[in-house]
């Protein structure tokens, strides 16, 4: 989603400004821009990539020792050049035609919920609006509070806003300080190794290859950066130390090295990414999640949540969600805990009867998931203590904010659309199904050895999946020629066709809709015809007879099967009625291969329509706004 880089410096900063901006892209947004301090402010903006924002601050030759940089994904006002960051202030009297730069420029990722009210008060002030922003409105407001000291003003600012923000400023007064400040929205503090440089960022990724000297900036905080220098203040806007922690974050985007897009590479690379996260994992024990505390030490023990707990409640969004909800027919019916999962936008908008024996658990890629995030503190402030992140960001702000965490190793993930991701929250999920049976006395050590067993051969598993992708390619030009589609499953491999079907509207622009099999009949049925393709997800499990009624449900109204079964249940191809044939039946770890498949034939239609995979319109990768 939005993304923020700023630096002070004793060199031409927009360079590293820019780069910065580049990392951040498979973020996703419609619009970037750059500002920096050059005797005055000048700016450059755009709706295009960022690669034409390099091209327009070279051609007018834009250089500074200070700025920020701004990559925005729209929420108030469409995607335009007047819309898009940084913006500038324009007090009282100035010209709205021209739009000459004021003394204040600003970027912002999150959302100001008061923004109207501030709009009108500034307005009647005499202050000139030229986008539909809510960002705009900060800029202005620093503008109102400012008396010679940009970091004063800020600290004002924030007092006034309702809403979550991450915010970098400078001024044109102030040539060699950049002031920044967060709520709601992450913002790091980078320590520059050279010419006295400091950053601010919303991703350390941003700054990969500039510094690994990262500080997490907490909430509330206002920070100010200036050459060989900066301080912070907290939420009461007292002086603060915040610990500085080498971080190696990736480089940016990684080589496509043979593969066409980000996504299908990233398809491919899930046996690694499943060895990977698993690696160590030697026994099922309460301490594969216990968590790390801020200053990198020991933190809370799992055992003993473990022991204080009798019921789960997942919060997730997307295709986390679905992870979730994949989760929760493990840890019932292997765990036997009740357990709830929720779509993490709507818990807290929702009275709900908290239980402070239970453990809250979020998914999240990224680990700054606004909607999660907020979720969880609301989960906490019911009385809610027991929190748990299965998350593939160990330094990100939900890994922070639980006690307790399993560190997915997924590696960087480019795709807007989530697929090592998924996979490897499964295997994470996995693992806390059976530390959570084993904790109850439900997991003997036959049935522990079988498992980790089970879950070492994933990889080789996933390897004979994708070696199917020749047929799923096949399939795909049928669907690259289709508006709508059906997806099918049925007990656990429900959520495995909810997330197929996610897939394929992600990347594919298909309408697509997912059913448990045995609703069909109750409404869904009516939408079957030749021209609607129906997905179906056939494991060789107790509900395999089920579901071959309700394909024959659809074979019988003229409907088209796409089926992915596995090799021993005797579903054979046939008019109407394509198979492809998995390998055998995996037993409760079957979800993990049956929606590789799935992943690669949203992939492969996509390619087929022509679409932008790795960036889908409209669609942002860590949504960090509510």
């Amino acid at each position: 989603m939005c993304g923020i880089v700023g630096a002070v410096s004793g060199r031409n900063i927009v360079p590293v400004l820019v780069q910065g901006l580049q990392r951040l892209e498979y973020r996703g947004y419609d619009s970037c821009g750059v500002a920096v301090h050059a005797g005055g402010l000048q700016r450059a903006r755009t709706t295009s990539r960022v690669a034409d924002l390099l091209a327009q601050v070279q051609e007018d030759h834009i250089e500074g020792l200070t700025g920020i940089a701004h990559t925005r994904w729209a929420t108030h006002g469409a995607p335009a050049v007047h819309n898009a960051h940084p913006h500038f202030s324009h007090g009282p009297g100035a010209d709205a035609a021209t739009a000459r730069p004021g003394r204040i420029a600003l970027v912002h990722n999150g959302i100001i919920e008061n923004h109207e009210t501030l709009r009108e008060a500034l307005q009647a002030k005499g202050y000139v609006f030229v986008s539909q922003t809510d960002t705009e409105v900060i800029a202005h407001l620093i503008d109102s509070h400012y008396d010679g000291d940009l970091f004063e003003a800020v600290k004002a600012t924030v007092k006034q806003l309702h809403g979550a923000y991450a915010i970098a400023a400078i001024c044109r007064d102030e040539p060699h300080r950049v002031v920044g400040a967060r709520a709601g929205s992450p913002l790091i503090l980078g320590v520059g190794k050279e010419q006295g440089e400091n950053f601010l960022a919303s991703d350390a990724m941003a700054l990969a290859g500039v510094t690994d000297q990262i500080v997490y900036l907490e909430e509330g905080d206002v920070v100010d950066i200036q050459p060989g220098k900066y301080w912070i203040v907290d939420r009461a806007h007292k002086p603060v130390t915040r610990p500085v922690r080498t971080v190696q974050a990736h480089s940016g985007a990684a080589e496509l090295g043979p593969y066409r897009h980000y996504m299908q590479k990233e398809i491919f690379e899930q046996p690694r990414a499943i060895a990977d996260t698993l690696e160590g994992v030697e026994g099922i024990v309460p301490e594969l999640f216990d968590g790390i505390s801020s200053d990198g030490t020991p933190g809370a023990a799992a055992w003993r949540v473990f022991k204080e707990i009798d019921k789960v409640l997942i919060l997730a969004c997307g295709t986390s969600y679905y992870s979730g909800c994949t989760a929760k027919y493990w840890l019932e019916s292997i765990a036997k805990i009740p357990t709830q999962v929720e779509i993490a936008s709507e818990y807290r908008y929702r009275e709900s009867v908290p239980d402070p024996k239970t453990l809250v658990v979020t998914i999240s890629q990224s680990g700054e998931t606004a909607d999660t995030l907020a979720a969880l503190k609301h989960a906490r402030s019911l009385g809610m203590e027991h929190t748990l992140t299965i998350c593939n960001v160990a330094t990100s702000a939900m890994v922070r904010e639980c006690k307790l965490a399993y560190i997915t190793r997924a590696g960087a993930e480019i795709g807007v659309a989530s697929t090592k991701a998924f996979t490897t929250q499964l295997a994470g999920l996995f693992l806390l199904t059976l530390a959570l049976a084993q904790s109850r006395g439900l997991l003997n050590q036959d049935d522990e050895a079988r498992y980790l067993k089970e879950m070492r051969h994933l990889p080789v598993a996933l390897q004979s999946v994708l070696a199917l992708e020749p047929q799923i390619i096949s399939w795909s030009e049928d669907f690259a020629r289709k508006e709508n589609a059906l997806f099918l499953g049925r007990g656990l491999h429900f959520p495995i066709a909810l997330e197929g079907a996610l897939k394929l509207k992600e990347v594919t622009y298909i309408h697509a809709e997912a059913y448990a099999a045995g609703e069909l009949k109750h409404g869904p049925l009516a939408l079957v015809t030749s021209e609607m393709p129906v997905v179906a997800v056939a494991p060789n499990d107790a509900l395999l007879e089920k579901l071959k009624s309700n394909l024959q449900e659809v074979r019988a109204r003229g409907g088209v099967l796409y089926v992915l079964a596995d090799g021993d249940t005797r579903i054979e191809s046939s008019e109407g009625m394509h198979v492809i044939r998995m390998p055998g039946h995996y037993g409760a770890l079957s979800p993990l291969l049956h929606v590789v498949p799935l992943q690669l034939l949203a992939y492969h239609t996509a390619c087929a329509r022509g679409t932008d995979v790795d960036k889908p319109r409209n669609l942002a990768k860590s949504v960090t706004v509510e």
